[in-house]
């Protein structure tokens, strides 16, 4: 299922005051069900991660690890995944992990669908 991208603010803050979160030194991720059978997700990256070559690079290595992720989610949810300062000095496959562990937290993914 290809995931679609949220880009309205209003999105972004019902997933903040509503949604569930986990957080970690990498990536903070909110996730929440949507009434949609579709796979939507957003990427925050603020200035405090660095100037635009650094946020960039998070919201690539952001993008890169939920891509290899999807296919493990069911459809109806929605994600703000909140770039932290690491986020752009690690490797995708940290992210990957991290990412993983924090929906399994949030119980999006099942742990024996790994």
């Amino acid at each position: 299922m290809k995931s679609q991208t949220l880009k309205e603010n209003k999105d972004f803050r019902r997933l903040y005051y509503r949604g569930k979160s986990a957080a970690g030194d990498v990536l903070v991720t909110y996730a929440m069900k949507n009434r949609t059978n579709a796979l939507r997700y957003g990427i925050t990256t603020s200035k405090k991660i660095g100037k635009a070559v650094e946020r960039n690079r998070a919201r690539r290595v952001i993008r890169a690890a939920f891509s290899q992720l999807e296919g493990n989610i069911d459809g109806g949810w929605d994600f703000v995944f909140v770039a932290r300062g690491k986020t752009c000095r690690v490797k995708m496959q940290t992210v990957l992990s991290r990412m993983q562990n924090q929906l399994t937290e949030l119980g999006v993914i099942n742990e024996n669908d790994n």
